[in-house]
């Protein structure tokens, strides 16, 4: 079944409820190789965007909500988080364009887009102990369920728990971009915050699929 508005909204929110309730996690790993700010700047920008979504009338698109979200984040979370995640959902708005649906390849080019902007913008690579090594995993999970002829929910639960490992995986790295690069080897059996969330709101994504 196709993924539309409802289910946009309802993955928002779902973020919000997640990122509020991981909050004081977040803050912790960020505190270990970090500034320690980013479960506060990341509830402070959900928190931003769920009220907003009220208003988008009702025959929004998915790619309306995708941009509300980059604006929001954009605008009011500090950090690195707020350009990379805002730059993720504008990026994701722009792959899915005006379709008021969204089937399996869209969710693939949502994925994909939201990560290739990541990359653009903070110039990481698999390894670096990035979000990246939560959404490279997620990306190619989805690719490869996609290919297999997985619904929409099925390709977004395959993303989720490659995410989530990838986010695990970042523990025994060493980090090579941000703060955390100043760490050297001490940043190693940490995980990065980053890719933390990112498995956090793509969980989210599958769980309102399931939902649909």
């Amino acid at each position: 079944m196709a993924l539309g508005l409802s289910w946009t909204l309802d993955w928002i929110r779902r973020s919000g409820a997640v990122i509020a309730d991981k909050r004081v996690e977040l803050i912790t790993l960020d505190r270990a190789i970090g500034d320690g700010d980013h479960g506060e700047n990341m509830d402070r920008g959900f928190q931003a965007v769920v009220p907003k979504l009220d208003v988008l009338d009702d025959d929004a698109t998915p790619g309306d909500a995708l941009k509300l979200v980059a604006t929001t984040l954009i605008s009011t979370v500090g950090g690195a988080a707020g350009p990379l995640f805002g730059t993720a959902y504008l990026k994701a708005a722009i792959a899915v364009g005006s379709a008021p649906e969204l089937d399996g390849a869209a969710v693939v080019a949502l994925l994909t887009a939201a990560r290739d902007g990541i990359v653009l913008r903070g110039k990481a690579e698999v390894g670096d102990k990035t979000m990246i090594d939560a959404w490279t995993p997620a990306v190619d999970a989805a690719v490869a369920a996609e290919a297999a002829g997985a619904s929409e929910s099925e390709i977004l639960a395959a993303a989720a728990e490659a995410a989530a490992a990838g986010a695990v995986a970042t523990e025994p790295l060493v980090a090579h971009k941000g703060r955390a690069s100043y760490l050297g080897e001490r940043a190693i059996g940490h995980r990065d915050p980053g890719a933390q969330s990112t498995a956090y709101l793509l969980q989210a994504a599958a769980d309102a699929a399931q939902a649909a």
